[in-house]
Parts: structure tokens; sequence; C-alpha cells
């Protein structure tokens, strides 16, 4: 899918990662008011839409997802709340830059993302399985 640089994909979440995903958002804005902007500006310029309605091929929380990186090697990852994340299990937290850039595309989308170091980088979701959690 071909997005112009510097806009970003449409996304579609399911109003219960919408709602807990907004309170988390204001939970951590004391601690980490950056990743707290970028989560609350996500969840904005989504589409929320029942969770019944959510395609099965839409990152959700709890999506086992592969990834790649700047076209580099395809990563399988979680996507989870900050308290189950294990990056050695491949569990990633929603609070994290790459995290929070994976909510809510589907397969065959991309988006550009700006590391903690500022570098910015290009996801492109491969393919998207919801385990017995998410769907």
């Amino acid at each position: 899918m071909q997005h112009k640089t510097g806009r970003k994909p449409s996304i579609t979440i399911s109003e219960t990662d919408y709602q807990r995903l907004s309170g988390l958002a204001e939970a951590i804005e004391d601690r980490n008011p950056e990743m707290s902007e970028t989560m609350l500006a996500e969840l904005d310029r989504a589409r929320v839409v029942r969770d019944s309605a959510l395609a099965g091929t839409v990152v959700r929380m709890g999506s086992t997802l592969t990834y790649t990186a700047d076209a580099g090697e395809a990563k399988t990852v979680t996507l989870v709340y900050p308290g189950e994340a294990d990056i050695e299990q491949g569990r990633i937290s929603i609070t994290t830059p790459v995290g929070t850039a994976l909510l809510g595309l589907k397969e065959g989308q991309s988006i550009d993302w700006a590391a903690r170091n500022g570098q910015i980088h290009r996801l492109t979701v491969l393919a998207v399985n919801q385990t017995a959690q998410s769907a």
C-alpha cells in the first residue's frame, strides 16, 4: 500500500482498546508526557469501531504480528500492555514507539515512526494473527 511521506495511514481500533488505551495514556502522562501525547494523537486519528467489527487483519492489543522495519529482516511480536511486556519473548509494550506505531495498522500498511533517538524508520505490517485474548 502506498502512502505519501509525512502522511500517516488510516488506522482502525476497537472501542475496548480505545477506552483502555485512553486511560493508559492519561495514567502515564506525568511519568512519560511524550509517549502519552503520542498515544493520544494516534487514538484521536483512529476510526473507532465495535470490537466485533474490527477485521482480523488489523493490529489490536494482544495481536501477534509480523513486520519489517526499514525493509529489513521480518520480526514477529505480540502487542501487549506494559505489565505484560517481555522483549525476549517478543512481547512489546504499547507504550514503546514501535508499539504505538503498529496499533491499528492492517496487513500491508506502512508507517513512518521516530525512534527514541529521533531516527525515522518505516514499519510495514506483513501479517496479523489474533490470539484468543484479543479476539
